[in-house]
């Protein structure tokens, strides 16, 4: 069983500069073809004052941190071949842009068992804040673990 004693903890935040060919790529990646997404042009004639980022871009920041895992995975010293991404979900209070430094902060906020304890979720949030100190996004992570 993961150690629930762990719940409630705060993991280092971390900064990252968003970058004009980042946001294009992921785009692309997604198949988004709104040239707002991958036209500066295109994003000022909409309205926007640079590029904006697609709208589940937030979580590619996660993937910045010092670590190849996300901090929660070693905090409960889980076993990565037991692990499953269960569920995303993301609120939406602002827009991030090209050119932001978006400061990522994250916490674990749950850990419960289903099925007798075979299998454990694991529950984490996440804060997007840019250099504003304006609080774009947050989201909400599931990972699924099976006890062996």
């Amino acid at each position: 069983m993961l150690d629930r004693a762990k719940i409630g903890e705060v993991f280092p935040t971390f900064v990252v500069p968003v970058e004009t060919g980042r946001l294009r790529f992921f785009a692309k990646s997604i198949g988004e073809k709104n040239p707002i997404y991958t036209d500066e042009s295109a994003a000022r004639d909409a309205g926007y004052k640079a590029l904006p980022a697609p709208p589940t871009f937030p979580m590619v920041l996660d993937m910045e941190s010092d670590s190849d895992l996300p901090p929660e995975v070693e905090v409960l010293k889980m076993d990565v071949g037991r692990i499953l991404h269960g569920s995303q979900e993301f609120e939406y209070f602002g827009q991030v842009y090209a050119g932001d430094d978006i400061s990522v902060s994250r916490k674990l906020v749950d850990v419960f068992d289903k099925k007798n304890g075979a299998l454990e979720f694991v529950v984490t949030e996440t804060s997007y804040t840019n250099q504003e100190h304006q609080l774009l996004a947050k989201a909400r992570c599931t990972l699924v673990y099976r006890n062996a």
